[in-house]
Formats: C-alpha cells, sequence, structure tokens
C-alpha cells in the first residue's frame, strides 16, 4: 500500500462536503479516500485536503477533482496509532521544505524532535512522519489526529516541548534553522481514521 497527501480546490456548490463525498466514491481501487474541507486557521492550501491509501496511483481520482491539484507522494518514516473512542477528529497535514544542503545528522535530528512530540503532547493521537517521493517541492510531511481542534490549537501549538525542541528547525531567526519559511499548516474534519489505513 502507497499513501498521498492530495491538495484541491473545492468543488463548486453550495455544499462542498458532499462534492468530496461524490468524488471519493469514484475513487475505485483505493483502500482509504478521505477528504475535507481546510478549517479556519489553515495556511498555504488549494481548500480541500485528501488522504489517500492504494496499491497503485489514484489516477481517476485526480482526473475527477476540481481546477488546481498537487499531489504528494508519501515515503513512511514512522507511523503510530492510538484509537479514538468517537469516530470523528481532526486531521492535521504540515508540509514543509528542508533546505537544499542541509546536513544529513541536522535532518536526522530534525525528524527525531518532531516525532518526540507525541510523548510530551498528549492531544496529539495518532501521528505519521513521511518523507516525501517524486518530484515535489516539499521534503516532510508530518501528520496527526487530534479529539478537536483545540488539542491542535491549544495544547499543541502553546506546548513548551513545540518551542523549545521543535520551533527552532523552523525560526529564520534561529542559527541552527533549517526549514523553508513557505509551508502548508492544514487541518480538516475526518469522519474516522485517516493514519494506519
Amino acid at each position: 500500500m502507497k499513501r498521498w497527501v492530495i491538495l484541491s480546490e473545492l468543488p463548486a456548490g453550495d455544499h462542498p462536503e458532499t462534492g468530496l463525498a461524490k468524488l471519493a466514491a469514484l475513487a475505485s481501487g483505493v483502500r482509504l479516500c478521505s477528504a475535507g474541507a481546510e478549517l479556519p486557521g489553515s495556511t498555504g492550501g488549494l481548500g480541500a485536503v485528501w488522504d489517500v491509501t492504494a496499491e497503485t496511483d489514484p489516477a481517476q481520482l485526480i482526473s475527477e477533482l476540481p481546477g488546481a491539484v498537487e499531489v504528494v507522494p508519501l515515503r513512511p518514516v514512522a507511523t503510530h496509532i492510538e484509537p479514538l473512542e468517537q469516530l470523528r477528529r481532526v486531521k492535521r497535514t504540515l508540509l514543509l521544505t528542508v533546505r537544499a544542503g542541509t546536513a544529513t545528522d541536522a535532518v536526522a535530528e530534525f525528524e527525531q524532535d518532531l516525532m518526540g512530540m507525541p510523548y510530551h503532547i498528549g492531544s496529539i493521537k495518532s501521528w505519521a512522519l513521511s518523507r516525501v517521493g517524486g518530484d515535489s517541492r516539499w521534503t516532510h510531511v508530518w501528520e496527526q489526529e487530534f479529539t478537536d481542534p483545540d488539542g491542535l490549537n491549544g495544547e499543541y501549538l502553546a506546548h513548551p516541548y513545540h518551542w523549545t525542541s521543535v520551533d527552532r528547525w523552523f525560526d529564520p531567526e534561529m542559527p541552527g534553522a533549517i526549514v523553508e519559511p513557505a509551508i502548508a499548516h492544514l487541518y480538516r474534519w475526518a469522519s474516522g481514521p485517516v493514519l494506519g489505513i
């Protein structure tokens, strides 16, 4: 099985979520096709985020998506699944680019700091870190599932571990920063588990 994150514009009409559901139904041969409109506070996306798990490239789905589409193939580094009692959850996707020429050991330390977050930040439930394959402007995708938006916008973003161990890699004023300023911070509602499927 392979995974992709796909960014697309929202389908036209009064009910974009209904349009996303209809498009997802066209995705034959996939194990998971989950999509949702970006929630307010998301930045760097196109309007909708898709999570697709399939044996082969979901070309049929991609050809049906409206307007601009960005396909991001994932190469998993690590994944942790924590089942939630409720089906509905918030799926967060962070797409980022490590600067070209960054030392391999710095990239490895950065990845370890990201993967250390769930051990300090209790609102993170399931999570996955992936490198990006193919010809993409992104190098990494950091994904999490939360029970609600407060888990992301509250504890996660305000946690001391985030500010002391992770933000230093992103802050251009810090001498050791390695992440390019352009990121996509996207979150949406999902009707069930997305990671680990």
